[in-house]
């Protein structure tokens, strides 16, 4: 049972090759004719579509009177978008403020003539704009404006001399300088939306049903809706398509995946399996239980990426030390990784999102006071979470790479003695005596079997002998190498916590990671980079890259817009004795159940938009930090619910597909999408609880 001697079982990858050796004819060859249509359809609209860039337009608005500007080129069809980049007001202060642009659409039929007659195409578009003393220092914004033009005057546009402008007047003294670009034929969302829909499902379905590996799928549908995009005449330029991925979060994963592979040449994640191994005494639900709580705990101070590729190389090498299938405890710790990560605000990119926000942070979301509210959650929800597991492997054997022996040996004496039971004849002498000796003798050895099934540990003897020659096997390989590289930790620790406080606010997560790596491989004279790059998940990182480019599209096509829209429409529908806790119960379910299918971090973008519009609203009357502790819980806990709902999920996936284990979207989704239901039902029973019975607001 050392950790040296052992070799990781081959199931994952059998079933691997299984999959692709044994695969059916007719299955196989229509997933290549499938896939083959898909790369025609893509190539064939992104040849055959540009790139759209829209040109800004300097342009000067002299103080009180109006400017006309001339659109070079009528729209393509009656809906026609504007872009404005200039010192205005955020859509929440704009009722502070009695200075405002006014826009509207306007013909002029034969405007060469003296007397052109006009027709106002839209009705007018107020934008708000800062004082005129602040035009000099007041930074600089972008405003979109859709218009709808409607059939009867989009039949107006090709009258002969006609043209189309558009009315731009300023209510202030002062020329406003600006600048103005057109897009002549905008998405139609309500198509954008349904073919946003269908790439999702595709995507999911290609992974569920594991038609290819993730990474591809990922990346064949994230160029579809890119292809989809120039169907509908916005292709994005590659440079904007560059700027959708996340590099932060890529440079993150990059840096923290190569000083795993350090650490690892210490020798410490072995040292600290045999360390878990000896506390727990060999027993099966301590050793998960403590695995949990370290979890959480370095999870809720460090984001939940880093946790996983900190704690899942030591998951693995207890699960080999005793007999136990890895997968059904990674997935245990990838949940309460997410789960600890909701804790702080550092502990999870949501929450950055949420915390970072300038809005919040001046109605008194602290530190400490996001701490504090969500703490509370997160014991509650860990509590529950663990109650859950239990129930789910009561049956310790389904944790078991293979029955033990002595569980063998109890289910065949029983067979045994219950057969001898059964043997007796009915008219013998004590005949009904006898039984009942026998069916006394089966029912204690049911009690041992049931007390082995749910208990479960390794037995004493060979527990003493194997934790003496693991403690051999595996002391620290390299004390000086293991002391370098924890300074390098603790560094690293240092500045993702000096990142959370603004006045030293100056490097991001990212960029900390690198630069303790970077002095890493300089203080342990690290040559061989082939070595250690080849330790990097690449296939890993271009799954990001890909879905931070899928879900860009998706954004860009409408989906989330529209279901942050209809969010709050729901909510302004109710009346306002129970808005707050209709507002909690929607805020936290849609967050959480889109954030399980659509990657959290535009999922939290699209949604503080709402809380801030939610809480601005004076008619509502709602307090803004119970929506942020909802909003918080949902984007955080939802990303339980799959295996592509959260970064860290993948992360898992692929390092226990390194130490060759394969667990699918399927086998994930059986355990996290029931979690994620019932912690996200104990967090409304608590933010109900507390916010509307209670009011701590």
């Amino acid at each position: 049972h050392s950790l040296g001697s052992l070799t990781p079982p081959k199931h994952g990858d059998d079933l691997h090759d299984t999959g692709q050796n044994d695969e059916r004819p007719l299955r196989k060859y229509s997933k290549i004719i499938c896939l083959f249509l898909i790369w025609i359809i893509t190539t064939a609209v992104l040849t055959s579509h540009s790139e759209k860039q829209i040109r800004m337009q300097q342009i000067s608005i002299p103080g009180g009177l109006t400017k006309l500007y001339p659109l070079a080129e009528l729209p393509l069809s009656q809906r026609v978008k504007f872009n404005f980049e200039g010192t205005f007001l955020a859509k929440q202060y704009s009722n502070f403020t009695e200075s405002y642009l006014t826009v509207y659409l306007q013909l002029i039929n034969d405007y060469k003539k003296p007397f052109a007659s006009t027709f106002n195409l839209t009705e007018p578009y107020y934008i708000g704009i800062v004082h005129p003393q602040l035009f000099d220092t007041a930074p600089v914004t972008r405003k979109s404006v859709t218009f709808n033009i409607g059939d009867i005057n989009f039949e107006r546009l090709h009258h002969h001399n006609s043209k189309l402008f558009l009315h731009i007047q300023s209510n202030v003294k002062t020329n406003l300088p600006i600048k103005v670009g057109y897009d002549k034929s905008p998405i139609n969302y309500d198509v954008g939306i349904i073919f946003s829909a269908f790439v999702l499902i595709l995507l999911y379905g290609l992974i569920i049903w594991d038609v290819v590996h993730r990474t591809f799928a990922a990346v064949l549908v994230s160029t579809m809706s890119l292809a989809i995009l120039a169907a509908l005449n916005d292709r994005p330029t590659m440079h904007e398509i560059v700027a959708w991925i996340d590099t932060e979060t890529i440079l993150l994963l990059f840096s923290m995946m190569i000083l795993i592979a350090v650490l690892t040449e210490t020798g410490i994640f072995d040292y600290l399996a045999v360390y878990v191994f000896k506390i727990t005494n060999g027993k099966i639900w301590p050793l998960i239980q403590c695995l949990c709580i370290c979890t959480t705990l370095v999870s809720s101070f460090l984001d939940n990426v880093t946790t996983v590729l900190l704690m899942a190389p030591i998951t693995v090498r207890l699960c080999e030390v005793m007999d136990l299938n890895p997968i059904p405890v990674l997935m245990s710790i990838v949940v309460h990784a997410n789960i600890g990560g909701t804790m702080t605000p550092v502990g999870d990119p949501p929450n950055v999102i949420i915390t970072s926000n300038q809005y919040i942070l001046k109605h008194g979301v602290t530190f400490l006071n996001f701490t504090l509210h969500m703490t509370l959650g997160v014991i509650i929800i860990v509590l529950t979470t663990n109650i859950h597991l239990r129930l789910l492997y009561r049956n310790i054997n389904h944790l078991r790479m293979h029955e033990p022996k002595e569980t063998k040996v109890l289910r065949r004496n029983i067979i045994v003695w219950e057969r001898a039971a059964g043997k007796i004849p009915p008219f013998a002498k004590d005949a009904n005596i006898v039984r009942e000796t026998l069916m006394k003798k089966v029912k204690l050895l049911k009690h041992q079997l049931k007390k082995n099934m749910t208990k479960g540990a390794v037995p004493l003897e060979q527990y003493k002998a194997t934790l003496e020659e693991l403690q051999k096997e595996h002391p620290i390989k390299n004390k000086a190498l293991l002391v370098k590289a924890g300074f390098v930790v603790l560094f690293i620790v240092t500045l993702f916590f000096l990142e959370s406080i603004d006045e030293l606010r100056r490097l991001s997560l990212g960029w900390s990671a690198l630069i303790g790596v970077i002095l890493l491989l300089i203080i342990t004279e690290k040559d061989d980079m082939d070595a250690i790059l080849s330790r990097i998940e690449w296939p890993t990182l271009l799954f990001f890259a890909a879905m931070f480019v899928l879900m860009e599209a998706v954004e860009r096509l409408g989906l989330i817009n529209w279901i942050g829209h209809v969010t709050e429409v729901i909510i302004l529908s109710v009346s306002e004795e129970y808005r707050l806790a209709v507002a909690i119960i929607i805020i936290l379910w849609v967050t959480a159940i889109t954030s399980a299918f659509v990657d959290s971090i535009p999922v939290t973008t699209m949604m503080v938009k709402v809380v801030i519009n939610l809480a601005e609203n004076v008619s509502l009357g709602l307090p803004l930090q119970p929506l942020v502790w909802a909003l918080a819980f949902g984007s955080c806990l939802g990303g339980n619910g799959t295996l592509v709902g959260a970064s860290a999920n993948v992360i898992c996936a692929g390092i226990a597909e390194q130490h060759g284990y394969k667990f699918s979207f399927n086998e994930y989704f059986k355990l996290g999408f029931p979690i994620m239901l019932g912690s996200v039902i104990v967090t409304t029973v608590y933010l109900i609880v507390a916010h509307v019975l209670f009011g701590w607001n």
